[in-house]
Order: structure tokens, then C-alpha cells, then sequence
């Protein structure tokens, strides 16, 4: 018998999978992107991924999403740094529920009583929020956008995985100078703004940013809200008698019910 004979064979393991919408319906994405389909497939969570989960280095180093959803996306030739922060935020909720099931069940405080009561969110019901029918699209993530008081043409892109880690890691350098809560909003324009009246230059950028008044900034954040996909991470709660809209609240327990623990 040959040593090729020998030789235990591996056995290919097949997990269950779902294809999942996205939010921009692959809109922002190139034509030759894997996502410029609107779909991107998902593996249901194994043990494998409770160990991530569960990893205290992956939690203080602030990248455990990252790399939980590069476990879990199957289609080729996508990771989650390539994801737009909307869609990025779809497939979190659509793994969650194929892991764990779509009731989310939290505690929240009543504002007028301070009570705190137990409600369970439907994580399947949260809609998606698409791009608006009158936004010009070019499939390469670039749009434009005239600021109402200076009159200055921008480019901009909507922000990926990617941008927002590196984001958060400049931000966080900042936090050790004490400077993060102050330069917040201007870090997160200089990341999406690509072009100053067609000038790309990050220097000229930078320095526009630095210098951009407030209510151009501020309409210009409005336009970003307004255009970007996403998914509604809000339902309506009844608290004392009346229905209200309520934000649902990310805590620690959302890929980690405390019942499995």
C-alpha cells in the first residue's frame, strides 16, 4: 500500500449558508466588485466563531467584529473592510440572527419613572433604509455636492470597513493626547471627502476641512445621513401607555445572549 494511501484523508466540512440583500443593492460598489450584485452570502456561526467571540485579546484590541464577519462571509473575494458601513451593519444583524435567532432581548429604563423594564426586540423586522431614487449614482462609490454658504463643489465617498478602523485608530492616538473629542468630526470628513473643487490633494483637503464652516459642515453631514444605506436600528417600544420610537441599544449580550452563557 502506498504512502498516498496512507494518508488520512481530510474531509471537507460544509456549513449552512444564506444569501443576504444588501442595504446600497450593490449600487455603491464597481461593476467587477463581488457586492456590485446587492448579495453577499454568509455561513451560520460555528463554535469556531464563539471562540472569537469569546477572545479577551480580540476584545480589548477593538477589531473582534472584523474579524468575526471575515469568518462568516462566504462570497469570494469579499472581507468586511471592503463592506460600506451600512452594509456592514446588515450582515452583523443577519449574522446574529442566523446564530442566535432574531429576538434581542434588553433592558431599558422608562425616561419619566427611571424604571428599568425587559423588552424584546424583533431583529427580522428592522427595514432597510436605501439609496433615494434622485441620487446620482456612478457605481465607483464618488458623488458630489455643492456646500450652501461657500459654494465649494465636493467629492465624497461613502465610508467602507476599512475607513472606519482606520477612523477609530486615529482617533484612539488622539485619545492618548487628549485630543479625540475634538477632532472627531474633522477626522471623519478628511476620511470621506475625496476632491476640493476637483483638487485631490490630501494637503488641500486637510487644510479645507480644517477651515470648513459650520454650516457647510453640518449640510453636508445632513446630505451623507440622507444618501447612505443602511439598516433602521430603531422600533417602537410602548412605554407608559405610549408607542415610541427607540433606538436599540448594542450591549454585550448581542452576540452573546446571556441564556447560552
Amino acid at each position: 500500500m502506498s504512502d498516498k494511501e496512507n494518508t488520512p484523508k481530510q474531509v471537507e466540512q460544509k456549513f449552512p449558508s444564506e444569501i443576504i440583500d444588501l442595504p446600497s443593492e450593490g449600487k455603491i460598489y464597481s461593476p467587477d466588485h463581488p457586492l456590485s450584485s446587492g448579495k453577499i452570502e454568509i455561513k451560520y456561526m460555528t463554535a469556531k466563531e464563539e471562540d472569537i467571540l469569546t477572545s479577551q485579546n480580540l476584545i480589548r484590541s477593538g477589531n473582534l467584529l472584523d474579524i468575526l464577519l471575515d469568518s462568516v462571509i462566504l462570497t469570494p473575494g469579499v472581507v468586511a473592510d471592503d463592506l460600506i458601513i451600512g452594509d456592514k451593519n446588515a450582515v452583523m444583524i443577519a449574522c446574529r440572527i442566523l446564530a442566535y435567532g432574531a429576538d434581542y432581548t434588553v433592558v431599558l429604563t422608562d425616561p419619566e419613572t427611571n424604571e428599568k423594564f425587559e423588552h424584546t426586540f424583533d431583529l427580522s423586522e428592522l427595514p432597510y433604509k436605501k439609496v433615494p431614487d434622485n441620487v446620482k449614482l456612478n457605481s465607483d462609490n464618488k458623488f458630489e455636492f455643492d456646500l450652501p454658504v461657500s459654494k465649494t463643489k465636493i467629492t465624497f465617498k461613502l465610508l467602507t470597513g476599512k475607513d472606519e478602523r482606520e477612523i477609530n485608530e486615529e482617533l484612539n492616538s488622539l485619545k492618548k493626547l487628549n485630543l479625540s473629542n475634538a477632532r472627531e468630526i474633522t477626522t471623519r470628513l478628511k476620511k470621506c471627502i475625496v476632491s476640493v473643487n476637483e483638487d485631490s490633494e490630501a494637503s488641500s483637503i486637510n487644510n479645507f476641512v480644517d477651515n470648513m464652516l459650520s454650516r457647510d459642515s453640518l449640510s453636508f453631514r445632513n446630505e451623507m445621513n440622507r444618501i447612505t444605506p443602511d439598516i433602521e436600528m430603531s422600533q417602537e417600544v410602548e412605554i407608559a401607555g405610549e408607542r415610541r420610537d427607540v433606538s436599540i441599544p448594542m450591549d454585550v449580550n448581542f452576540f452573546w445572549p446571556a441564556e447560552w452563557v
